[in-house]
């Protein structure tokens, strides 16, 4: 390669780099966070303002927070595997330790070039899941990167796609529901292979000649409860007027599964919460 050419791939490169980083708001991935597994497929650059995950068919990768979370309101913008996704989930949750532990989860899980992602969101609590709701979104997810947002309160929980509502899980102990409120959860992610259920319930394979698999990370931000960000929007107790229409237009629209309208699945009764 000639010098000029180095230098023009040179300059793309660090285009390229740039805008992947973008305007730099929220913290550094140095001070944040810790990768965890999948040796050099987990990377973090950009002076620390930009993080990857990788899969390929030795392994996936993932990192989670150095801090512990009790309440507050987490923001991470994502850029999911492009292509042929098949096979892949990417997974960005919240949760606690143990056997009966607490969670909250946001899976994107990918599928054939061209179909769109599946968003997979649940709630556990001591140890006990089985809340699914799943949405198609109203954008491709791999072309930008767009903010996935958990707002966890003693009231509710509420999921947010670029401030969007798309789900909110109420707190219903006085009807004997168990709520997650006890137990400190870190932020974890991973990227990892699940074609064993992922794509049309294993039916699609991931496709290894496409890999590796990558996804990107930038501008966290967290506000908890005990620090210094305890006051602000996520402190409200409610949805305004118009995060109310918005959440019933992505509810309308994109809502693809609902556990609390699955009679099969329940047939003695639906959950509590449901009624």
């Amino acid at each position: 390669m000639g010098t000029s050419s180095f230098h023009q791939s040179l300059l793309i490169s660090m285009a390229v780099l740039a805008t992947m980083v973008g305007a730099a708001i929220g913290g550094n991935f140095y001070h944040d966070f810790d990768l965890t597994w999948g040796g050099q497929r987990a990377k973090i650059f950009g002076g620390g303002q930009l993080l990857s995950l990788s899969l390929d068919k030795t392994s996936g990768s993932g990192f989670q927070s150095k801090k512990e979370y009790l309440f507050g309101r987490i923001d991470m913008q994502l850029k999911l595997v492009a292509g042929n996704s098949a096979g892949t989930v990417t997974a960005y949750y919240l949760s606690s330790q143990g056997a009966t532990h607490d969670e909250i989860d946001f899976e994107f899980l990918g599928n054939v070039s061209g179909d769109p992602y599946i968003l997979h969101t649940n709630v556990f609590t001591q140890g006990k899941g089985n809340r699914e709701q799943q949405f198609y979104l109203w954008f491709d997810p791999t072309k930008n990167f767009h903010t996935y947002s958990i707002i966890w309160k003693p009231q509710h929980i509420t999921f947010l796609v670029d401030n969007t509502p798309i789900r909110v899980f109420n707190n219903a102990e006085n009807r004997g529901v168990p709520f997650p409120k006890n137990q400190a959860m870190r932020l974890y992610s991973s990227l990892w292979n699940a074609d064993d259920w992922a794509t049309r319930g294993g039916l699609v394979k991931a496709d290894w000649s496409k890999a590796p698999f990558t996804a990107y990370y930038r501008n966290f931000q967290s506000r908890s409860s005990g620090g210094a960000f305890a006051s602000g929007d996520w402190q409200s107790n409610a949805l305004d007027a118009n995060s109310r229409r918005r959440l019933r237009w992505v509810q309308r629209n994109f809502m693809i599964y609902n556990y609390c309208t699955d009679l099969k699945r329940f047939p003695q009764g639906l959950p509590t919460e449901c009624k």
